[in-house]
């Protein structure tokens, strides 16, 4: 971490460690595990943004990153990372890269990560991102995240950064059994949860919702019909 960012990113962790205690009703704990910290620690979030944002990259807020789209609240990255429960050695499957920011961040959780986007832009951008920053465990490409990523199938976690109406029924198919799928759920411009998707041993679901959220919506002629 620059030293110019040092005292921005502590203030950023401060503000993820409050939000996670004034949530814990929802959320069910105080604090998040210790190497979701870690990883948002590793991460430089000022790398993410758009150049003329970076004195507002460490702020606990989204930011706008062009195309409709979002860098989402540091607080909400963390808390995605951290529902997901993931094992050593995962392999995570992220639906929507947007600036590349989340999936850098679950670079630092997991053995591969695969992420999808749909924007071409934000696809290359975050490519580049990554190559710039020596991340070589995340592989992005553009495509409809509704679809998944078949070829590398099943996951060990599954995490959508967009909302949407339903959970697609092709991400709960790649998801391992015992794994999660943390997804936010809900129409644009509505009230969204965060929903905990987690397939059990017998291929059965259990679902629960996490936390009200207010994501922009998944795209694409799939998400856009529910299936």
């Amino acid at each position: 971490m620059e030293n110019k960012y040092a005292r921005e990113m502590q203030g950023m962790l401060a503000d993820i460690e409050r939000e996670t205690r004034y949530c814990r009703d929802y959320i069910g704990k105080e604090a998040l595990d210790g190497k979701v910290i870690a990883a948002m620690r590793a991460v430089p979030r000022h790398a993410f943004v758009p150049p003329e944002m970076a004195d507002q990259a460490y702020g606990n807020y989204p930011l706008q990153i062009g195309w409709g789209q979002t860098i989402s609240q540091p607080f909400i990255v963390a808390l995605m990372s951290d529902l997901l429960n993931l094992p050593e050695n995962a392999t995570v499957l992220e639906v929507g890269t947007g600036s590349g920011y989340q999936g850098a961040v679950l670079a630092h959780l997991a053995r591969q990560v695969y992420s999808i986007e749909i924007v071409p832009h934000l696809a290359r951008q975050a490519a580049q991102r990554y190559i710039e920053l020596g991340i070589a465990n995340v592989e992005a490409r553009l495509g409809d995240g509704y679809l998944g990523w078949p070829e590398h199938a099943p996951f060990d976690g599954i995490i959508v950064t967009a909302a949407a109406p339903v959970v697609p029924p092709p991400l709960v198919e790649q998801l391992k059994p015992g794994a999660r799928l943390v997804i936010p759920v809900g129409l644009p411009y509505m009230p969204q949860q965060l929903m905990v998707v987690e397939k059990r041993p017998d291929g059965s679901l259990t679902r629960r919702n996490a936390l009200p959220v207010a994501f922009v919506p998944l795209t694409g002629d799939h998400a856009a019909s529910g299936g």
